[in-house]
C-alpha cells in the first residue's frame, strides 16, 4: 500500500460481521464507514467519497446486486461482494454487473484485507504535489506555509498532517475520530480548535467557509476548485 489514506464503506446487515470488518481494517490504517443496508449506504455515498466498497449481497430491502448495478452506472469505484458460500449464481451475476471481486462467507479478515490491497494497488493514488492552490490560497506543504496576496502564515506539523490527508481526498468527509487518528489526539474540542485555526488560515471568510466546511453530524470536508 502507498502512504495515502483510503476510505472504505462496509455495507452488511449483520452487526457482528460489520463491526469485525471495521475494527480489523481500522487496525490496518484504513478509514472505515459502515452502513446497515443499501439505503443507508446511498445516503453516506452522497456526502462521502469512498475508495472501495465491501458489499453484502443478501440484505433487507435492496440487494447488494441491485446496489452494485446502480453504483457501476455512475462510478468506477471498486466493489468487493460478500456472498453466501456456494452461491455461484450470485457471484457470476455480481461480476457481470461490474463487481471487482467477491468473497464467500465465512471468511478470514486477512483474506479480505489482501483482496482490498490487490485492488487498490491497481488504482494507486498519485503522489500529492508540494504546492496546491485552494482558491487564491497557495498551500506549500514542503515549506509548511499558506500564502495569498495579503499573508504568509506558517502551519504546524499537526496541521500539515491533516491538510495532507484532506488534500489527498477532496470531498471526503473526515470525522473527528478520523482526524484524531491522523494526529494522535482523542479530545474532540482540541480537534475542533485545530480545524477552526486551519479555516482561519485558508478561508477569506472563516465564518462562512467555502473550502474547509463542517458536515453536521459527520465531520469536516475540504473542497478544492
Amino acid at each position: 500500500m502507498n502512504k495515502n489514506t483510503y476510505h472504505i464503506l462496509v455495507v452488511d446487515d449483520d452487526d457482528r460481521i460489520r463491526d469485525l470488518v471495521k475494527e480489523y481494517l481500522e487496525r490496518n490504517d484504513f478509514l472505515v464507514t459502515t452502513a446497515f443496508d443499501a439505503f443507508e449506504a446511498k445516503k453516506k455515498m452522497e456526502i462521502i467519497k469512498f475508495d472501495i466498497i465491501i458489499l453484502d449481497i443478501m440484505m433487507p430491502g435492496k440487494s447488494g446486486l441491485s446496489l452494485t448495478k446502480e453504483i457501476k452506472k455512475e462510478s468506477i469505484m471498486p466493489i468487493i461482494l460478500l456472498t453466501a458460500k456456494g452461491e455461484t449464481t450470485d457471484r457470476v451475476k455480481g461480476l457481470e454487473l461490474g463487481a471487482d471481486d467477491y468473497l464467500g462467507k465465512p471468511f478470514e479478515p486477512m483474506e479480505l484485507l489482501l483482496r482490498i490491497k490487490n485492488i487498490l494497488n491497481k488504482v494507486k493514488k498519485p503522489l500529492l504535489p508540494e504546492k496546491i492552490y485552494i482558491g487564491n490560497v497557495l498551500i506549500n506543504l514542503k515549506q509548511m506555509n499558506i500564502q495569498d496576496n495579503k499573508k504568509n502564515i506558517k502551519i504546524n506539523p499537526q496541521e500539515k498532517k491533516v491538510l495532507e490527508k484532506m488534500l489527498e481526498a477532496p470531498g471526503k468527509v473526515f470525522s473527528r475520530n478520523d482526524i484524531g487518528k491522523i494526529i494522535n489526539i482523542s479530545k474532540e474540542r482540541t480537534i475542533d480548535v485545530m480545524i477552526t485555526r486551519l479555516r482561519q488560515k485558508i478561508e477569506s471568510n472563516p465564518k462562512n467557509p467555502k473550502y474547509l466546511q463542517t458536515i453536521r453530524g459527520s465531520g469536516y470536508v475540504l473542497w478544492i476548485d
